[in-house]
């Protein structure tokens, strides 16, 4: 297998890659924090970038990365003063930084990442220590120009203990004109020193208006009534929306909720065929997303007899009917709170049993009667 054709741990399927996306939406706040440390001469070595999945975190990475590699440091020019500082961090398509970034050329930038595994002909689980030491090849080799070079590390959650170590030392002494970009799902899982030695950049969750940009600049389509729906379920995760879109979420979603709908006396023979549709030989994806959404459906009941009221946005036709009908009182949502809980603990300890698909949801399925039927 080429390099080409390796699957890339940084990807998301059915989206473009981070570094062919040249436009980041939602994100103004964290980008103009960039931009004030860079006019301002405090560019910090290490960057630590946080949110939740699919915000936009490697987006944001590759775009700074394109525009430290592409931008001259800004310079007092004597009599006439400094020219004015970047408005943002956009660099041309045709930019000689730009093309070679997105032909995976660039010479002043490293990428740290999962490898592939020869052996077992899979991603790696980890970042293992080698790849990290790699980076002194490249440090020697870049350092002939004089030039600026950029590290992004996707994720640092995955690397093992002595990578992050590794990596410690290189923020601890970092090599000249060299920052370190590291994005981060789950912050709270690195070294305290690893944190302590980066400036952070928290990303948001997206509204509706930027995830419908957002959504169309990845070539996923959909209206604004589905822009609205897919904002709703992913959490503001772009990610998580283009996952939805391509796996038929909103589809998948609406029938979960029409079976909602016919409780408190469940329609079994509707759930089997929902149980069904997910759990043939290679549906594991679909499989996966059912679970994903009957979790979210039972967050918002739970979220619905708290506050008194179903949700402001729907996320299927009919929606709030049946939230509001359901879970009247906070009585019942705590009710379907306990139950999500409960499912949780049953599908992890059902998968790890290898528990056939369809008993495994159709159970799951079935188990909503009990909430349904007392409230």
């Amino acid at each position: 297998m080429s390099d080409d054709s390796l699957p890339e741990p940084d990807r998301i399927d059915g989206a473009p890659h981070p570094r062919e996306t040249l436009r980041l939406y939602g994100q103004a706040a964290a980008e103009q924090a960039l931009l004030d440390a860079f006019g301002g001469g405090r560019m910090h070595h290490g960057w630590l970038i946080t949110g939740p999945r699919g915000v936009g975190k490697a987006t944001l990475a590759w775009s700074i990365a394109r525009f430290l590699l592409a931008t001259p440091p800004i310079q007092d020019d004597g009599l006439f003063g400094a020219p004015p500082p970047p408005q943002n961090l956009a660099i041309p398509a045709d930019h000689p930084v730009a093309r070679r970034m997105a032909a995976g050329s660039e010479p002043g930038l490293f990428v740290l990442r999962r490898p592939w595994d020869d052996s077992a002909k899979r991603l790696k689980a980890q970042i293992p220590v080698d790849e990290v030491r790699r980076m002194k090849g490249f440090f020697s080799l870049s350092a002939t120009d004089g030039g600026r070079r950029v590290v992004i590390v996707d994720s640092a959650d995955e690397m093992n203990p002595n990578a992050a170590n590794a990596l410690l030392k290189l923020l601890e002494e970092p090599p000249a004109r060299t920052t370190l970009l590291l994005i981060s799902h789950q912050p709270a899982r690195l070294l305290p020193t690893i944190r302590s030695r980066c400036r952070t950049l928290r990303l948001a969750p997206l509204g509706p208006e930027d995830m419908a940009l957002a959504l169309d600049g990845a070539g996923a389509q959909a209206d604004s009534a589905q822009a609205l729906a897919l904002a709703e379920l992913a959490g503001g995760s772009v990610g998580e929306a283009i996952r939805l879109a391509n796996l038929g979420g909103l589809k998948l979603y609406a029938d979960l909720v029409a079976l909602l709908g016919t409780l408190p006396r469940l329609d079994r023979p509707r759930a089997l065929a929902l149980a069904d549709a997910v759990s043939a030989r290679g549906k594991e994806d679909q499989l996966d997303l059912l679970l994903t959404l009957l979790d979210t459906a039972l967050a918002r009941l739970a979220a619905t007899g708290a506050l008194g009221h179903a949700p402001a946005q729907q996320a299927a036709p009919g929606e709030s009917t049946v939230l509001s009908r359901l879970s009247p009182d906070a009585r019942a949502g705590r009710a379907w709170a306990t139950l999500a809980q409960q499912l949780g603990e049953r599908t992890r300890h059902a998968r790890a049993v290898n528990v056939d698909p369809g008993t495994l949801v159709l159970d799951a399925l079935l188990r909503l009667q009990s909430v349904g039927a007392a409230g």
